[in-house]
Order: C-alpha cells, then sequence, then structure tokens
C-alpha cells in the first residue's frame, strides 16, 4: 500500500505540468482517487461537498473584499496575491467536480448543455448601421 501510495502522490505532482490541459474527468478521476485512499469517500456527501464548496466560494470572495473593480489580467497584483487566487479558484473547482461526480453527474456535458441553452434564451441582437451611429 504505502507503494502504491507514493505513485499516487508523484502522479498528482505530475498531473501540475502546466504543458498539460486537463479534462474535468481527469480531475474527477484524480479527486476520487485521493479521497479513496485517505478514506474520505464516507464523508464525501453531496450536503458535505456543497457546504465545504459554499466556504470555499467565501474564501474567494475575501480575496476580492476590499479591492474595488480589479482589471482583466490583475495588472496590479503581486504574484503572492495571484498564487493566493489560483488556489482558492482551484479549491472551488475542486470541490465543484468532486459534488457533480459524487452526484452521478457529467459536469462537462452539463456546461455545454448549459450554454446552449443560454444561446437560446439570449440570442445575438444584431443592430443596423442607423442604430449604432446613435449609440456613438
Amino acid at each position: 500500500m504505502r507503494n502504491q501510495r507514493g505513485e499516487m502522490e508523484n502522479s498528482y505532482d505530475s498531473m501540475g505540468s502546466k504543458s498539460k490541459d486537463v479534462s474535468l474527468k481527469d480531475l474527477s478521476i484524480r479527486l476520487a482517487e485521493f479521497a479513496q485512499v485517505r478514506g474520505w469517500d464516507e464523508y464525501h456527501s453531496p450536503r458535505n461537498l456543497l457546504l465545504a464548496l459554499v466556504g470555499e466560494v467565501g474564501e474567494l470572495s475575501e480575496i476580492f473584499q476590499w479591492k474595488g473593480e480589479v482589471g482583466k489580467g490583475l495588472p496590479n497584483w503581486s504574484a503572492d496575491e495571484k498564487e493566493h487566487l489560483e488556489d482558492e479558484l482551484s479549491d472551488v473547482l475542486l470541490y465543484l467536480v468532486r459534488l457533480a461526480d459524487v452526484c452521478g453527474l457529467d459536469l462537462g456535458q452539463a456546461a455545454l448543455t448549459k450554454i446552449i441553452k443560454n444561446a437560446r434564451k439570449y440570442p445575438v441582437v444584431v443592430m443596423n448601421q442607423k442604430s449604432k451611429s446613435t449609440y456613438n
């Protein structure tokens, strides 16, 4: 078992490579393995995962709480601030992916379906040239 854990830890380390795209399915599998070898499955009920997710969203919100409006790309943020943001965004993503998996949902497919629903609900409105000039 110790060797298996060591191999799993190494596989987690190699997953962090920034050159590789990671799918939601990859994350789901890794999270399931991570929880299973630690004996956490019994605690990963949908309710518990949702509450943990809400807590992480709160931590994410704290980062922005007193910053006012923030420019795209975070131009005035330090490397440490950006790393902290990455950590909290990752926590939110990981709990969301785990919650979907425990609920038996395909989050990637659900997201694509939602984009299609939103496209139908909010169609592109093209203004004619005459209308555009009144707004310039």
